[in-house]
């Protein structure tokens, strides 16, 4: 099957949604598929081998130019290879570049307009260079923020078009008014454009149909999935004193003051002997001072000898973080629809401790591999980490259903296989569509 996947760059910043693109796209290839995986905005940061192709669309500095700029909108090509450079792109990706949705709204709307935005010229050089490649079975975009592509793409290439759901919602919330009602108007709009949807869990699939109001029949689950090379082939119960880890970007809504006050609460009542609180992760410059809140945060419990931040970590020292500890915690604030460092770290064989939302729920029923606690309760999370520290055959349980459940049910090689059994399924709906004879009735209309 010939598959044209796009990525959406997140510039310096390792990003759950490229690593398990990147990792799905290479996968598909070992399988013997044919994919262009087509970075949009930056290029892509991984720390797995990079598959993605050299030639970066809707280059971030061109659209927001566009944006900021009206005559570049019509100004010479010759520019364009200039702000479309890949190793410019690359630079400035090593920057600070702002994310943040309350800084974004017309930009977004813009985006979704599609060719009526301000960035019509961004589809019609990504339209020309795709239009010279062979034709795709399938056309995979990576949220709902670029939905404003299916119909474009659908034109051009005469295809279906598929379109995964991988926590955008958290955007899109975060969105002003009226730019957020406008976004999810846009959205809404070009329902029709789009073949399939590919949430990343059962509970996304739940919660965005009745987010954007999506038929049913449209969507199809494809969860997330890890490359198990390098991993431990078995588990094995860490030594030395006890250590709790925290692998997520360093931001309030992941929540790791909540895992700070647990971890204090239990040392300061002495229900934990000296143990660790060992963190790592990006850290965007502005959460610099969120980490440093945290900081003092354990120095007034008296606990600074015993945070660790690591910073950010290559694949071989994820692993190696990983298997250094007795319990993992993202205690998150939001339901999160994906969660792939609680993956990693069952995989590993460590048990983890995780809010009761989003996709956790049905992570762990799958798995076996942790516990659940009530959402924001820093009691009820003090008090799972601390059973864990008590019972360690429990842990070690707990630790092996998790080891060995992640490679039952979120091995990339199967995660793979069911989705090209999805996106053949839509391609072949696709081309029938297409290809049935109009009705008399219809050619008289």
């Amino acid at each position: 099957m010939r598959i044209h996947y796009f990525i959406a760059g997140a510039a310096n910043m390792y990003c759950g949604s490229c690593l398990r693109d990147n990792a799905l796209a290479a996968e598909l290839i070992a399988q013997g598929h044919q994919v262009l995986l087509l970075p949009l905005y930056t290029p892509i940061r991984t720390d797995e081998p990079d598959v993605s192709q050299h030639h970066i669309f809707f280059g971030g500095l061109s659209v927001y130019l566009e944006q900021r700029v009206p005559w570049l909108r019509r100004g010479p090509r010759f520019l364009d290879k200039l702000w479309d450079s890949f190793p410019l792109l690359q630079i400035l990706s090593r920057l600070s570049i702002r994310t943040d949705p309350h800084s974004l709204g017309a930009l977004t709307v813009s985006i979704l307009r599609g060719e009526e935005g301000n960035q019509r010229r961004e589809f019609e050089k990504l339209l020309e260079w795709l239009v010279t490649q062979p034709r795709p079975d399938v056309v995979v975009l990576p949220f709902s923020l670029l939905i404003g592509l299916a119909a474009p793409l659908k034109r051009a290439l005469g295809c279906a078009v598929c379109c995964s759901l991988q926590g955008e919602d958290l955007y899109l919330d975060g969105l002003d008014e009226p730019y957020r009602s406008q976004s999810l108007e846009l959205i809404r709009r070009q329902i029709p454009s789009v073949d399939a949807f590919l949430p990343v869990c059962d509970y996304y699939a739940t919660f965005m149909r009745g987010y954007l109001g999506l038929p049913g029949e449209k969507i199809h689950v494809t969860p997330l999935g890890i490359n198990l090379r390098g991993y431990p082939e078995s588990p094995r119960p860490p030594g030395g004193p006890f250590r709790l880890g925290y692998l997520a970007r360093v931001t309030p809504e992941k929540n790791l003051h909540t895992l700070a006050a647990a971890y204090a609460h239990l040392r300061n009542e002495n229900r934990l002997p000296p143990s660790r609180l060992q963190v790592a992760g990006y850290l965007a410059p502005d959460c610099r001072s969120y980490l440093r809140e945290v900081q003092l945060q354990m120095r007034g419990a008296g606990l600074e000898s015993e945070f660790e931040y690591r910073g950010e970590l290559t694949r071989a020292e994820k692993i190696a973080f990983l298997r250094e500890l007795h319990v993992f915690s993202v205690p998150g604030s939001y339901p999160d629809p994906k969660g792939l460092s609680v993956l990693e770290a069952m995989a590993c064989g460590v048990p983890v401790v995780q809010p009761r939302h989003g996709a956790h729920p049905e992570m762990l029923a799958r798995t076996g591999g942790g516990l659940l606690f009530e959402p924001g309760n820093v009691t009820a999370l003090a008090g799972a980490i601390e059973s864990l520290w008590k019972d360690a055959q429990l842990a070690t349980s707990l630790g092996r259903a998790g080891f060995e459940g992640t490679r039952r049910h979120y091995s990339i090689s199967d995660v793979a296989a069911r989705a090209a059994e999805v996106y053949a399924r839509v391609a072949s709906a696709a081309s029938a569509a297409l290809s049935a004879p109009v009705r008399s009735a219809d050619r008289m209309s």
